[in-house]
């Protein structure tokens, strides 16, 4: 299977503090890859430093075979990434569509195509009855919907989900797991930082585990599950749930 992403011994220092220390892995082309840890083990910086938010101190980050290190944002997009945020942060005073064109604008800058563009990732996305609703209006699961609906309006080849599901409730849990579900089957490769470990065993072929910056895990999910620095370091209690999902 073709790599899509591959990250090489990146490290990132902010200060005094190395927020990502010596780290790599590799998602393979249309995989589901967790991305998991305790807050502040360096998770949404590894993500910030794909999409070139973030210059590494050293490193590199590759894409499809192509080095993407050091690029701006932007540049990155263009390549075919795309990323949602921790908090929603759509353009409050502006409609569903008009914030999800500004994605489809990236490629394509004729109006009427990017409208229908939009429409479409708006569309499998669930927003329909609500393109005209100005975007602070949306319910917390509506703000992440359109957050990652205007990040597939980019039409993305990878994207970086950081932790899409934060405050919804289990019913839209399963929702969300099942458009992420969607987006695989689509082709799309997806690298997911998420802490409910319910919707992390159902989406995840692979997973990677963070801690103070450095991976100390990486494997299968029911493997890393198992595995005891990863309990101590991040699980805990967590473990019993994780055990019945897998056995169940």
């Amino acid at each position: 299977m073709t790599d899509a992403l591959v990250v090489k011994n990146l490290s990132k220092n902010f200060g005094g503090l190395r927020a990502v220390n010596d780290v790599s892995f590799t998602v393979k082309k249309n995989e589901t890859l967790a991305l998991i840890g305790p807050n502040g083990a360096g998770k949404t910086t590894a993500f910030n430093l794909i999409m070139g938010f973030y210059k590494p101190d050293s490193g590199t980050v590759t894409a499809f075979g192509h080095e993407i290190s050091g690029l701006r944002p932007h540049e990155v997009c263009n390549i075919g990434l795309a990323r949602t945020f921790q908090v929603a942060k759509p353009f409050g005073g502006m409609t569903v569509l008009d914030n999800v064109m500004t994605g489809a604008f990236l490629r394509d800058a004729q109006p009427e195509r990017a409208r229908s563009a939009a429409r479409e990732a708006i569309n499998f996305v669930g927003l329909s009855a609500r393109e005209k609703f100005d975007a602070r209006d949306l319910t917390t699961i509506d703000q992440r919907r359109l957050e990652m609906a205007r990040a597939l309006a980019t039409q993305p080849k990878i994207l970086l989900l950081d932790e899409v599901m934060a405050g919804l409730n289990p019913y839209e849990v399963d929702q969300a797991v099942s458009l992420i579900d969607k987006l695989s089957e689509r082709g799309v490769t997806i690298v997911i930082v998420e802490h409910l470990m319910r919707a992390i065993m159902a989406v995840a072929k692979y997973i990677v585990v963070l801690d103070h910056g450095q991976k100390i895990a990486e494997g299968i999910p029911s493997e890393v599950v198992k595995n005891p620095e990863v309990i101590r370091a991040y699980l805990g209690s967590s473990y019993v749930q994780a055990k019945e999902v897998l056995h169940d």
